[in-house]
């Protein structure tokens, strides 16, 4: 079989019409040299919705692969000063792939948010909601001048 990276309208059409002429796509693979895997999909896609043209793509291809992921995590934790250049430049001379700082960027916030233990999130339950409603209804009418001595501490605890 060759390596195609797509396949062109002629070609769509010319396996939509062996197939629609009774051949079996094993057929169909053998004489076109296609993998019959692509025939199928191309052939139930035309069955669900009428439709053979190429799929819209957007965008480039990703870079970061998710078993990079982990290189990264373990990179950025063994070195928590590195700035996203120093890893995009770490990471180039290790897989000889060039990534932007961007990018890099971008899936550092990624794992942060993959990583983040949600046991240690505080949840609210039905009493708390209550309480926090009767607590800004009491409080609706109070003047700039008397929210001038609160403090919002975001649910930490200080030691005054």
């Amino acid at each position: 079989m060759t390596q195609r990276t797509y396949l062109d309208d002629f070609l769509r059409g010319r396996i939509i019409g062996c197939l629609e002429c009774v051949r079996t796509q094993l057929e169909v693979s053998e004489e076109l040299e296609i993998s019959q895997s692509v025939i199928s999909k191309l052939w139930q896609r035309f069955q669900d919705d009428g439709n053979m043209s190429r799929r819209y793509n957007t965008g480039c291809p990703r870079v970061t692969r998710p078993n990079e992921y982990r290189y990264l995590a373990v990179t950025a934790k063994n070195n928590r000063r590195s700035t996203s250049s120093d890893l995009s430049r770490q990471r180039s001379s290790a897989n000889r792939t060039i990534v932007s700082r961007q990018t890099l960027s971008d899936s550092l916030v990624i794992l942060v948010y993959l990583l983040v233990n949600l046991s240690d999130v505080f949840h609210l339950y039905t009493t708390h909601c209550r309480l926090q409603l009767v607590w800004s209804r009491e409080h609706a009418l109070w003047t700039p001048q008397q929210w001038a001595f609160v403090m919002f501490s975001n649910e930490s605890r200080f030691s005054l």
